[in-house]
């Protein structure tokens, strides 16, 4: 049997909550949650899209990605419109408080740069490896 250190996915769980601990005062200061960061990154990076789409791309059940997203809005951070020709579609984008608050993401992107260390290259190498693991892990899923 493997001793827990041995686990990759202990690994893998430990450095995702050393994220999370390194990300949340940033976040907190823009009254962030570390989803709610992603959903604008995704936003800033794409556009207007639907709420299918977001999901797609942060790997988040519609159950969980809508909650949030009203929360966004309650703050107006984003804008959510029903799709005219398919009112079941909804779509999101960014509002003008939302433009704002992004305007501080680059300092954040620094932090946790410094924090990580290594070249942009080793972090890139890195990202690079754990997308591999995620993507086969997804197929295996089905």
């Amino acid at each position: 049997m493997l001793s827990l250190e041995q686990h990759i996915c202990f690994a893998v769980y430990s450095t995702a909550h050393m994220f999370n601990r390194l990300y949340r005062p940033m976040l907190d200061e823009l009254g962030l949650t570390y989803p709610q960061y992603l959903t604008l990154v995704v936003l800033s990076e794409e556009g207007a899209q639907s709420v299918g789409s977001i999901g797609d791309r942060l790997k988040l059940e519609s159950s969980t990605l809508t909650p949030m997203l009203k929360r966004l809005e309650k703050a107006d951070l984003i804008i959510r419109r029903r799709d005219t020709k398919d009112e079941r579609v909804v779509h999101v984008d960014l509002s003008p408080a939302g433009r704002e608050i992004l305007g501080k993401i680059p300092l954040i992107n620094v932090a946790i740069a410094d924090a990580i260390g290594e070249t942009d290259e080793d972090r890139e190498e890195i990202r690079r490896a754990l997308v591999a693991i995620r993507d086969r892990l997804e197929a295996a899923i089905g």
